[in-house]
């Protein structure tokens, strides 16, 4: 099993600053995440699944 990323992995992943990922997390748009204690989690199975999905290429 993969280690969970952190909202930070996320963001560099996705090339977007920390505060977009929880905004978005507000709008019920991007990768899902999950609680754990405090701290909020991600499969990075399904942040590159949500990536991919988008589908729209620049």
């Amino acid at each position: 099993m993969e280690r969970l990323w952190s909202v930070q992995d996320v963001a560099v992943y996705l090339g977007v600053p920390v505060k977009t990922i929880y905004q978005w997390r507000t709008r019920n748009y991007g990768p899902k995440g999950r609680p754990v204690g405090r701290y909020l989690r991600y499969e990075p199975e399904d942040v590159v699944a949500w990536f991919k999905s988008r589908g729209t290429q620049v």
